[in-house]
């Protein structure tokens, strides 16, 4: 896609900035190129916003949170304009994902379906607008009856910061519980892939979202993101990304005592015990650190398998690895995309070169593909220490170690010796074995026969180093909301 067909797809919004219901050019004037990671070479122009783009982007956000513009609309006139947003992200499928492969790189079919999550994801939270409730008792204080009650109410104005690996669709969760729960906010893409947050500020404004209730500032992470989360007018940070960020972010929330919450890295066992369905596991195992070229933060990375079975997995999981074919979106033959970049292409090669080197067995890939883009073939580390940095750091891309154990024992003490808790899963033929396991494992979501089927109907977050809070799930809108208790005499 040329540059000129990007700019024709996001408009006006092309290099700048919507900050305030307009669409602006950044203050400094800087800006960055988007590249392709499919071919590596640059297919737009994208607006550098830095302090002063972000400080007019936070006053927005605060004058339209103080005068109710959109805080005080019933919740039933907000679920209508999240559907409103829904529907238009499904009249604009198509080219949202051209979008999207464009600047992430993964197949059309599966960023297309990230866009279908995304406006799902908005008419979920949509049904949650009107069923903000607080509850009413009656108490009695110094001796005299009291009737009381409880408000929850908009935390305030909310900065949102984004990964690159699912670009519209994470700004779509941090977007949808925002606006349902009556807050008002800046959000912040990843600077990789900010072409389909830059089109939703616009359909989201169509949608009727009044001005300065939604901003979008682009830039680099170190100056426009590290400038909303120290900023003290933002009351709330939802970030999800890496852990090293996050733990950044927990030191600038420092100077309000803003809201965090925090869906951060993983490094996520797929636990395979003796009596699995091996044909079905092999291809779930395959699929859960493959997909997404592995930039998924609860992808299935520690593959720990019971060592009776374990000839035969990892046969079959480098089986897989060696017929995925990575390749250009446009290619219909292609079933995984590029890492995001040549900084994680040189990541992802440096943890395989480092682990052959250290005498693990590459039983299948372990090289890049081409020259053009940033591909890298999927591959399976074996021969490798629990201890070793590919075993037990978030590579982030298309690399499993295979650890054996020989009882369930000692594979619940392989699964939580890590850092992180984000996901993880058993697979058995016993379900009462499964649930057994799956209680002994600290991680935020535990799949029994499923790896990392969890999105907004179920809260989301992470144990340990993967994170603070939860984000979706019925309660989805609670890290967006204050709670108040008001009382009054009864007589």
């Amino acid at each position: 896609m040329a540059k000129s067909d990007i700019a024709g797809l996001l408009g006006i919004a092309a290099g700048k900035l919507l900050i305030g219901g307009d669409w602006v050019a950044p203050r400094r004037g800087g800006y960055f190129e988007t590249v392709d990671p499919g071919t590596g070479r640059a297919v737009g122009t994208i607006a550098a916003g830095e302090q002063t783009d972000v400080d007019d982007a936070v006053a927005a956000a605060r004058e339209a949170f103080d005068d109710e513009r959109w805080r005080g609309r019933p919740g039933s006139q907000r679920a209508k304009v999240l559907w409103r947003i829904a529907d238009l992200i499904e009249q604009h499928h198509d080219e949202l994902t051209l979008l999207e492969c464009v600047d992430q790189g993964q197949p059309t079919a599966y960023l297309g379906g990230m866009v279908t999550g995304a406006a799902n994801c908005f008419r979920y939270h949509a049904g949650l607008a009107d069923h903000i409730y607080g509850v009413a008792t009656d108490v009695v204080a110094g001796g005299e009856p009291v009737h009381a009650y409880t408000r929850r109410e908009p935390v305030g104005v909310a900065g949102m910061i984004v990964p690159w690996n699912a670009p519209l669709l994470m700004a779509a969760w941090k977007l949808a519980p925002m606006l349902a729960a009556g807050c008002s906010g800046v959000l912040k893409p990843a600077e990789e892939t900010s072409l389909t947050a830059l089109r939703l500020g616009r359909l989201v404004t169509e949608a009727g979202v009044p001005a300065g209730v939604v901003n979008v500032v682009t830039g680099h992470g170190h100056v426009a993101g590290a400038a909303l989360a120290a900023h003290p007018d933002v009351d709330k940070i939802a970030f999800t990304g890496s852990t090293e960020v996050g733990k950044r972010l927990v030191h600038a929330a420092e100077g309000n005592l803003k809201r965090l919450t925090l869906e951060l890295g993983g490094k996520s066992p797929f636990i395979v015990l003796d009596d699995a369905d091996l044909d079905t596991t092999i291809s779930a195992a395959a699929a859960a650190i493959f997909g997404n070229s592995g930039q998924v933060c609860s992808a299935g990375s520690r593959l720990l398998v019971d060592e009776r079975v374990a000839d035969r997995v990892v046969e079959g999981v480098s089986a897989i690895a060696r017929r995925t074919r990575p390749g250009y979106h446009t290619d219909p033959a292609a079933d995984i995309g590029p890492l995001i970049s040549a900084k994680q292409l040189d990541r992802v090669i440096g943890y395989v070169d480092a682990a052959r080197a250290a005498g693990a067995e590459v039983t299948a890939g372990g090289g890049r593909l081409g020259d053009d883009g940033y591909f890298v073939e999927p591959t399976v580390l074996t021969a490798i220490s629990p201890d070793s940095p590919p075993a037990r750091e978030e590579i982030f891309g298309p690399v499993v170690s295979v650890l054996p154990f020989g009882d369930v024992d000692e594979a619940v003490a392989l699964a939580n010796d890590t850092d992180y808790g984000l996901s993880s899963s058993i697979w058995t033929g016993d379900a009462a074995r499964g649930h057994g396991v799956a209680r002994r494992l600290r991680a935020g979501r535990v799949g029994i026969n499923v790896h990392s089927a969890g999105d907004y109907h179920l809260p989301t977050g992470g144990f340990k180093q993967s994170g603070w809070g939860r984000e979706h799930g019925p309660n989805g809108l609670d890290p967006y909301l204050e709670e108040k208790s008001v009382f009054t005499k009864i007589r």
